[in-house]
C-alpha cells in the first residue's frame, strides 16, 4: 500500500498567497466531503505556549473551519492540558493563553475547548488490545467528536526526534492520567560535570521531583513524571535522556493512543503538517529558538504515518540554516532532527504506527499547483 501525500510550497504571486494555496489542498483531500449536517469536527491544535513565536497562526487554520462550515459541520478548535509548569495546565489558563495568540471566534471562526475538564482529569477508557497497551484515555470532547483534522506544526521534539501529526494525535488527544502512562518509563539524569546549580529546572518541574543537593540538581526518580520539559530548559544542558529499552516505549504507547484516536473515526480523519517555522524543540517552550531549515510548505494526508515520514524527508532534504542548534551538520540529506537530539531515534514512532496498522511509511508526494 502506498499513501498520498499532498504539497504546497511556500512559493507565491500576488493573486495566489499561501492562504488561497492552503484552500486548494484542503478541497483536493476533500475534507468537505467527509461533513455531514450538523457534524461535530475537533480540530487538534496546539495553541502555543506564553512567550513561544513559532505555533501556528490563526490565518492558518480558518480555512479547515470553513471547509468544515461548508457541509454545515460544527467545527471547534481544541488541545488537551499540559503536564508541565506553564500556561496551559488547566482549561482557564489554556484559553486565555489561546486567546491571547489570537484564536478567538472572529479570527478563525470556531470556538475552542479544551478536551479533557478543568484539570485534565476527564476522559474515556478505549479498548485498543495492542502490543503495548490494552487500552487508553482519551479526553472525551475528543473521542465522541464525528470527525478529526489534526492541525500540526511540525518541528524538532526533544523525546521524539520530531513532533508531528502521530505525536499531535496520541499525546495531544490524551488526558492527564493517560499522559503520565505515555511519560512513565522515561527519567532523564543530571551530569554533575556540567550542572552550575542554576536552578531552573527546578523552576519548570510541576512535581517538585527536582532538588539541590550540594549545588547540584538531581532528579527523585520516584517522582519524575518523565515530560521532559526539564531538558531542554537547562541552560547548559545538563540534563538528558536515559535511552534504553524503556524509553522505546513513549514512542511505542503514543502510537498506540493515536490508534485508539483514529480507529473510532475511521472515515473522518484528515492530517496538515505545517513545514514553517520549523524550530528545533516544542510549541510548548515559553520561546523559540531559530528554525533550524528553512519554511518547506504545507502537507495534507489522510494518513499520519505517510505524512510524518513525508515532512521529515523534505526536511532533511533541505540545507541546513547556518547559526542554529544544527551546529556544523548543514548539507541536504543529512538526519537534523538527529543531529539536533541525538539518541533520539524518531522512527521508532513511524515503524510502530504502521506495525499496528495506523498507516504506512511508503507515500507518493503530489504537489498541488
Amino acid at each position: 500500500m502506498i499513501s498520498e501525500v499532498y504539497f504546497v510550497n511556500m512559493r507565491t504571486v500576488p493573486r495566489r498567497g499561501l492562504i488561497q494555496k492552503l484552500k486548494s489542498l484542503i478541497k483536493r483531500i476533500d475534507l468537505a466531503g467527509m461533513v455531514s449536517k450538523n457534524e461535530l469536527f475537533a480540530i487538534k491544535m496546539h495553541f502555543g505556549e506564553s512567550g513561544n513565536t513559532a505555533y501556528l497562526r490563526p490565518e492558518f487554520v480558518r480555512p479547515v473551519v470553513e471547509a468544515i462550515k461548508e457541509r454545515e459541520g460544527k467545527p471547534f478548535l481544541t488541545d488537551t492540558n499540559t503536564l508541565y509548569v506553564g500556561t496551559r495546565g488547566d482549561t482557564v489558563s489554556h484559553l486565555r493563553t489561546a486567546m491571547e495568540h489570537g484564536f478567538d471566534y472572529s479570527a478563525v471562526g470556531a470556538p475552542a475547548v479544551i478536551a479533557d475538564g478543568l484539570f485534565g482529569n476527564l476522559g474515556v477508557d478505549v479498548a485498543v488490545n495492542l502490543d503495548v497497551l490494552d487500552s487508553v484515555k482519551i479526553a472525551p470532547d475528543i473521542h465522541y467528536a464525528d470527525g478529526l483534522v489534526a492541525v500540526t506544526h511540525f518541528k524538532g521534539h526533544e523525546l521524539f526526534g520530531f513532533g508531528g501529526a502521530l505525536k499531535n494525535v496520541g499525546m495531544g488527544c490524551a488526558n492527564r492520567e493517560g499522559k503520565l502512562k505515555m511519560h512513565s518509563d522515561v527519567s532523564p539524569s543530571v551530569d554533575e560535570n556540567d550542572c552550575t546549580g542554576c536552578k531552573i529546572c527546578l523552576e519548570w518541574c510541576n512535581y517538585s521531583a527536582i532538588v539541590m543537593a550540594e549545588k547540584k540538581a538531581r532528579i527523585i526518580e520516584e517522582k519524575c513524571v518523565g515530560c521532559g520539559l526539564c531538558i531542554p530548559t537547562c541552560p547548559e544542558k545538563a540534563i538528558d535522556i536515559r535511552w534504553n529499552a524503556e524509553v522505546e516505549m513513549l514512542h511505542k504507547k503514543t502510537a498506540e493512543y493515536a490508534y485508539g484516536v483514529i480507529s473510532k473515526k475511521k472515515g473522518k480523519c484528515v492530517f496538515l503538517n505545517y513545514l514553517i517555522n520549523i524550530a528545533p524543540g516544542c510549541d510548548c517552550y515559553g520561546s523559540s529558538d531559530a528554525p533550524i531549515v528553512q519554511d518547506i510548505g504545507i502537507l495534507a494526508s489522510l494518513d499520519p504515518v505517510a505524512i510524518d515520514r513525508a515532512s521529515v524527508d523534505l526536511v532533511n532534504q533541505q540545507p541546513g540554516i547556518p547559526n542554529t542548534a544544527l551546529g556544523a551538520v548543514l548539507e541536504p540529506g543529512a538526519d537534523k532532527f538527529g543531529n539536533v537530539w541525538p539518541g533520539i531515534d524518531w522512527s521508532i514512532q513511524l515503524v510502530h504506527a504502521e506495525k499496528i496498522g495506523i498507516g504506512t511509511q511508503k507515500y507518493t508526494l503530489i504537489e498541488v499547483k
